[in-house]
Order: structure tokens, then sequence, then C-alpha cells
């Protein structure tokens, strides 16, 4: 299973028929959908909805890496299947609720599953993985005009889809030996959908994308590569920052190229610095954000690299030392950074954003292995303004639980949203908003089993360990919305199946000290077989 430690543009689905589907199929927190298409302006978070049912698995079954299931397909034993097979994942449509301000759905709009439509083209298809909880993030373009979520092309119920390869990169020693493209969804206003695939992020998940009309490309963030070693140079060129041109076709008539790297960075960047990591994990990259035309990237989970916020220097001046602010003025991104065709190394043209952390990922002690919270598990990042920057924290993963608590979750500083300003060409940590977010303590989430589960010794009901992805607003009053969804830990056996929350919490802009008063409010809590990924705001 992917884990963060982050097809055709034509192929519009009528949206009456796009909203019937999302009654017919939503379960747990999606309120029925009484209007279509989406209020521009509106707050709208991704859903996946899980769909399967007992028959989906039978105990003893063969899955795709090989490994014999051990539980049905019943949510949510159907987890425990991932105590035998590392990738184990399964397919669930995509929707996309609009929230009013009281957090009730007021519009839902599917992804397209397959089904053809009175407008669709073919049978195209997006949908997300259960539970692969790095992906799903929602990104509004930098016109405002469309929404972006990220996929796979396969349909609902396929099973370890995030792990396999692309059809146009292959590796031999890919334990999961299907293939599937993985897609960039982009609806409008009216809830249209296309799609463009991509051979990008083989072997793991694509998680984020945005679109830049000033350039008319998806900027694509994701992470690759799931076999033995890194001999496929594709799974090298094809990870981490991702340029991709938006398709004009519906999937089966899309003509679908190698991928193509936007950006490259090696910790030999660094001062220092004398060994290289493996090739491809320094840009496990998790979100992707773009600001004055510049594209910025996000990193926070994999023991290569550096975890930390990164921009793409399209002079090669902005950081000769791995480590600077951009230049004013510089061009965006357009064509395919250069790399070694024989390793798929890419030429390093990223740097890590001056202020932010720079410290190797294998050189600092982490939760998982028993040492103390010194690092950040970036998510999404919103720019407030040039000067101020807030950047979702998803928290350490760290399950320890004991008299109630799950200790390591609830003892985080740092989980949550950071809040940091540009001071003197410094970007300089501010504080992190967490008050109200009650990290580490379980709630109550409905369709759950009660007690704990057996599989994994942990009480079945989940809690929070950070927010992911998050957008945000800023008010006449010079106050700031914030919006996001919460990552989990707890008994399911993959937490990334948990049940989370959309949460809000308002800021004072202009704060560099915490203020005091800021409370999270829930405004969605999911129950059993959905989760939400992305939070932005809908189009105009």
């Amino acid at each position: 299973m992917s884990r963060p430690t982050l097809r055709g543009r034509r192929a519009a689905l009528a949206v009456s028929t796009l909203a019937m589907a999302g009654l017919l199929c939503a379960a747990g927190p999606a309120d029925a959908a009484p209007r279509t298409g989406l209020t521009p302006g509106s707050l709208v978070v991704s859903r996946l909805h899980y769909v399967g049912t007992p028959g989906l698995l039978a105990p003893g079954q063969v899955l795709p890496t090989g490994a014999t299931a051990v539980a049905d397909g019943s949510f949510a034993r159907v987890w425990d299947n991932v105590t035998v097979d590392g990738n184990f994942g399964v397919t669930a449509p995509i929707y996309l609720d609009q929230l009013d301000a009281a957090g009730a759905t007021v519009a839902s709009v599917e992804a397209p599953t397959g089904r053809p439509g009175p407008s669709s083209r073919g049978h195209d298809v997006l949908t997300g993985s259960f539970s692969s909880k790095s992906e799903g993030a929602l990104n509004l373009s930098t016109d405002g005009s469309r929404l972006t979520v990220m996929g796979y092309v396969a349909a609902p119920n396929t099973l370890d889809a995030s792990n396999g390869n692309t059809p146009g990169v292959i590796d031999p020693t890919n334990p999961d030996a299907q293939s599937v493209y993985r897609g960039i969804g982009e609806v409008d206003a009216k809830g249209q959908f296309f799609v463009t695939q991509t051979n990008a992020y083989s072997g793991d998940n694509g998680r984020a994308a945005i679109y830049d009309a000033a350039t008319g490309l998806y900027y694509a963030a994701g992470n690759s590569n799931n076999g033995e070693g890194t001999s496929v140079p594709g799974t090298i060129y094809g990870t981490g920052a991702q340029l991709v041109t938006p398709a004009r076709e519906s999937e089966a008539e899309q003509t679908v190229g190698q991928p193509t790297p936007l950006g490259g960075f090696s910790v030999l960047q660094l001062p220092g610095v004398k060994k290289a990591d493996k090739l491809g994990k320094d840009t496990n990259f998790g979100a992707v954000a773009v600001h004055n035309g510049v594209v910025y990237y996000t990193k926070g989970s994999g023991s290569n690299g550096v975890d930390t916020v990164y921009f793409v220097d399209t002079t090669g001046a902005a950081c000769p030392n791995g480590v600077g602010v951009p230049v004013p003025g510089a061009p965006a991104p357009t064509a395919a950074q250069q790399y070694n065709a024989a390793t798929g190394e890419i030429a390093p043209n990223m740097c890590i954003l001056k202020g932010f952390p720079t410290a190797l990922a294998k050189s600092v002690a982490t939760p998982e292995v028993g040492g103390p919270e010194n690092t950040t598990a970036f998510g999404a990042m919103w720019f407030a303004n040039d000067t101020t920057l807030y950047v979702a924290d998803a928290g350490n993963g760290d399950d320890t639980y004991s008299s109630g608590v799950y200790t390591g979750a609830a003892a985080q500083t740092l989980a949550g949203i950071q809040k940091w300003s540009l001071v003197n060409g410094t970007w300089t940590y501010a504080y992190t908003l967490q008050n109200g977010l009650g990290l580490g303590r379980p709630y109550s989430a409905a369709g759950l089993p009660a007690g704990t589960n057996v599989a994994t010794g942990l009480p079945w009901q989940p809690a929070v360990d950070g927010v992911r992805n998050i957008t945000g607003k800023v008010n006449a009053d010079g106050s700031v919305s914030l919006y996001g969804v919460t990552s989990t830990v707890g008994g399911v056996t993959d937490p990334g199946a948990n049940p989370n929350k959309v949460v809000t919490v308002t800021d004072q802009l202009g704060a560099t000290t915490q203020p005091g008063g800021q409370t999270y409010r829930v405004l969605r809590s999911a129950a059993a077989g959905d989760v939400y990924r992305g939070t932005a705001f809908a189009p105009r």
C-alpha cells in the first residue's frame, strides 16, 4: 500500500447524472445533494467512498502480489489483508462534496467510474485508492477556473492499483504485475470532469496536481518505484515533480507518452553532503502549489532526501548551495528538465526554500524508530500573501497507545497547520495551530466496530494525528480562515482507511506570535467507508 512516511478532457459527465450517481452511491457523512454543479467560491472537499462488498475477496484468495488474502471485502476487516500484502489497496469512487458554512453537503459531483453517460465519451474512469492516505489533494487552478485531483484509470474495486506499474514504465521487479495509468482529473464549476492519463509515478501514486493557466500545463507531485532497485530509468525521471500536458481526447483516444520531469533535487546540492541518496527518492513529493509564477513542492515522508519545502528554480541562480528564495520575475517552467537516459537521474534545478529544514531525513530520529519528534511531515501548503505561508503537518504516525490515549500523537508540537513568515529574506517558523484538534485522543466514528481490533491490538475508534491537505482565504477583517482534512492513527489495520474529519480554524494574518483563542471546529466527520482527502474552493 502506498504510504507517506504524499482520462480525456472531453469526457464530460452530465452533472445531473453525476449528482444522481452521488446520491445512489454516497454513504455515511455524504448528505443528499439537492443541487447540481458547484457554487463558485464555496468550500469543496474530495472524498473516497468504499464500494467493496464481502464478496470482493475471500480468505485464501490469491492477491495480485501472490500473497494469500486473510479477510473478505467487508469494511473494515478488508484492511487486515495489509498484514500479508504491504501493497494492498482497493480503488473507490471519488466525490467532490460542496459544503455550506455549517458543514452540510449541498452538492456532490462524482468522478467518472466507467459508466457511459449522455455527455460522456467512451467509458472514462478515474478512481482513488483506499487506503493510500497521501493522495487525493484538491487544487484550484491559478486562474480559478477549475479544480484538479489525481487518481487511477481503473474501475472501482480494482485491487492493488496504487502500487502497480504504469503501462509505459514497466518495472519487472515490481511485485504488483498489473499496469494502470495515473490520471489527472479536472472539473469545472458545472461539475464536468475531464481526465488526462500519464505514465508518471509507476509503482506508486500521483498525489496532487494543479493547472497553471499561464502555461496551460499541469504541475504534478507524487512518488514512484515499487521494485527491488532503480534500474528502470522511467521510475526515476517519472517521479517527484512532473509536467503533464492536458489531453483533449477521451481516455480511449489518448496517446500517452513517457513521463516529463519538471525538476530534480539531490542532497549533494547541500554543503557537506558527500553521499547521494537512492535515485528518485530525494523527490518523494506530496503536494504542489503555484504562487507568483513559482512552483513549490513539499516532501514529508520517506527515509531519503530532506522533508521540507522546495521550489523550482528556472534561473539557475537562486540557490548555488541548494537553499534560497525564488528570483523575482523568474519565468515559469514549461519544458522537461534534462535527465540521464541511462539512469533516469534528473539534473537538479530545485532548491530548499530558505529557512525551512535542511537536515537529511535519514539523519534525524523519527517516531517510527523510537526517536523524538524533530522532523515535520509536511503536507499541502497555502500562501495567504507574499510573506505568509501556511503548511500542513500530517503528524508522526506514531500509534503508541496507553491509558486511552495515543501518546506519541498527543505529544506532538508541530502537527496541525504551521504558520511561516518571510522575514528579511528568510522564511521563519511562527507557530502551529493545534488547539481543538484533540491530537491522539480517540473519537467516535459511525460504522466502525466496537472495542478492540484483534489484528492491531488497538481500539477501532481513530484519533487525529495531524492535518494533511489545506486551503484558506483572507477575510476583510484581516483574519484568515483555514480549512483542512485530518490524518489519523487508529485500530484499522491500515490507518489510511480510518474515517477522518474536515476541520476549520481562524488565524490573524499579521500575527507572528500565536495570539491565542484559535480553536479548530469540525465541519464534517466521516463514517466508516468514507475518507476525506483534500480541500479547495469551487471554480468560477
